[in-house]
């Protein structure tokens, strides 16, 4: 069975960098198989992270094919992927389209990372879109069973993971050139 992603519009109060509060309204992925099973867990999810009261101001089914965490990534990108097929009868290129969400700190990299998670299909395709995704965190849904469990581990752990900063050499007029891993 296919993961159905929900959207979760989180409505709460933020603390931002320089100690103000700010009432903010947040995107959520969520898996889940039903409207009120995403709305019941995005409540449990956001308990975790939000001190205060919050408000669940919308609920939507995501268009999402496949959501991809990455090392060393800290942004969801929106990979649109066109995938090429030949119609025999009508002698005609036909594409279908589809959405994978990606982790990334770039749009390169999301470009690499969207190449990466399609090098083992089949059939033709094109990457003709990548964009930042509002979306602030994904949220899996694992049974509890035990592969489960090491899948959600590893997950998070793709998830949790930041970037590690490699010096690569010296550039032109001593600007450092600086790679991440």
């Amino acid at each position: 069975m296919s993961a159905i992603w929900y959207e979760c519009k989180v409505k709460y109060r933020k603390t931002d960098d320089i100690g103000s509060q700010k009432v903010t309204t947040e995107p959520y992925l969520v898996d889940a198989i039903s409207y009120t099973e995403a709305e019941s867990r995005i409540n449990e999810e956001m308990k975790a992270y939000v001190s205060e009261e919050f408000k669940i101001t919308n609920i939507k089914v995501a268009n999402y094919a496949e959501i991809h965490p990455f090392e060393n990534a800290d942004r969801w990108f929106k990979s649109k992927v066109s995938l090429i097929a030949f119609d025999e009868e009508s002698g005609k290129e036909r594409k279908t389209n589809m959405y994978i969400l990606v982790q990334a700190n770039d749009v390169k990299e999301a470009y690499d990372n969207t190449v990466a998670v399609m090098k083992n299909t089949m059939g033709d395709y094109t990457i003709p879109a990548i964009s930042e995704s509002p979306i602030m965190d994904v949220f899996p849904y694992f049974s509890g069973e035990e592969e489960d469990l090491e899948q959600l581990e590893r997950f998070n752990a793709l998830k949790a993971s930041k970037p590690e900063l490699v010096i690569v050499g010296e550039t032109v007029e001593g600007f450092t050139e600086v790679e991440t891993e």
